[in-house]
């Protein structure tokens, strides 16, 4: 199975979750993905009353120079891991 494949496969397993990952689970799976998918956070950050889309910007930030397969390959595993219980 190919790097693209597993990220995908991960992606269901995500979403089929029994349990709702930690916040900052969340936070960090929102991050490696958007990172896997459409790299380097762009934009502003958003401003310090709009506290969700701030932490989500700060998390995607904080993966800033990580190359795509490197990302996905840890997307997956954290997915392996919250899927292990």
């Amino acid at each position: 199975m190919s790097l693209t494949e597993k990220f995908e496969d991960a992606q269901k397993r995500v979403n089929a979750l029994t349990t709702r990952p930690t916040n900052p689970q969340l936070l960090e799976l929102y991050a490696l993905y958007k990172q896997a998918t459409l790299g380097d956070a762009t934009g502003k950050r958003p401003g310090v009353f709009d506290v969700k889309a701030r932490a989500k910007f700060d998390a995607w930030e904080s993966r800033h120079g990580t190359s795509r397969d490197a990302a996905m390959e840890a997307y997956v595993a954290l997915v392996d891991r919250l899927v292990a219980g």
